[in-house]
């Protein structure tokens, strides 16, 4: 399994969450996984279960955690994950945001998740750019018994329709405070809680920040709500912009909704928005085939 320590160099993470498709950091954050549970318990406790077999008929969700959490916020925005999404991310936007926030909280019975890539969202293949870096926040323990996540190595290259067999599967076994990051290539799902344990966890994926976000971040974070949220956290929400001119209100820096000396507009880009995304224009699509489509 590919486990690091806190310590390892960022660069080492980097290139081993490339070769792998996953990599799970232990006990990198232990007392704001512990404060973030504690605090999201009583709303887990009335959370409904899931309404299908994908969802699980076993497994709570909830969603709207920042609100319930400013330990949660910060595991958001902790530094090495920010660390590792841009250098996953950059490579294919000018900037990156947050895409889905949730808990998934498995009780005893819970049935093994099917195994999916959550980058099919998007009409883009895996094996063209990634998309996403999802990651998984053990706020209790993982461990094979209790459906710790399913993850398939290496699966981020494999062709779309390659199945994984079940002994290319593993189970994410980790620490309270330790966090998985995978791949939005990499073949993973929840797993199946065999013992009469609960499994807590709390998904945060990232994405390019050109992209639709899957949960919809200013329905669930409007600006009277994160107002009080740091700059550096509303920026990954959305308030900021996705790409030269994507996203301005009123021709400026959509974040300038939250400084009170706001006088109208003043640009409709930024330049560090406009040089990180010179650096990518090789991806533009500029040669179109016989029929007219981009190859």
């Amino acid at each position: 399994m590919n486990i690091v320590r806190p310590d390892l160099a960022i660069n080492e993470m980097h290139e081993r969450l490339l070769e792998h498709g996953y990599i799970i950091i232990e006990a990198l954050a232990c007392d704001l996984a512990r404060q973030t549970h504690a605090d999201l318990a009583p709303h887990i406790e009335e959370a409904p279960y899931g309404h299908d077999e994908f969802l699980g008929a076993r497994t709570k969700r909830l969603g709207g955690v920042l609100q319930k959490s400013a330990a949660a916020r910060e595991l958001v925005t902790h530094p090495t994950v920010l660390g590792l999404a841009k250098r996953i991310l950059l490579e294919y936007a000018a900037n990156f945001q947050l895409n889905f926030t949730g808990i998934m909280h498995l009780e005893p019975g819970a049935e093994a998740q099917s195994l999916h890539r959550d980058g099919d969202l998007y009409p883009i293949s895996h094996l063209g750019m990634t998309t996403l870096m999802p990651t998984m926040w053990a706020l209790s323990e993982f461990d094979r018994e209790n459906g710790g996540t399913q993850v398939v190595p290496g699966s981020h290259r494999w062709p779309h329709e390659r199945r994984a067999q079940p002994h290319e599967v593993l189970n994410a076994e980790m620490p309270q405070g330790s966090v998985l990051i995978y791949l939005g290539g990499s073949l993973h799902g929840g797993g199946a809680n065999v013992s009469n344990r609960v499994r807590t966890g709390m998904a945060l994926q990232y994405s390019l920040a050109w992209l639709r976000q899957e949960e919809n971040q200013y329905l669930a974070h409007p600006p009277e709500v994160a107002q009080e949220f740091s700059e550096e956290l509303r920026r990954l929400l959305g308030y900021d912009y996705g790409g030269p001119y994507l996203g301005f209100v009123r021709g400026d820096d959509p974040h300038r909704i939250f400084e009170s000396d706001y006088d109208g507009p003043a640009m409709r880009s930024s330049p560090d928005i406009d040089a990180a995304a010179n650096s990518i224009s090789r991806f533009a699509v500029t040669e179109l085939d016989e029929k007219g489509k981009p190859f």
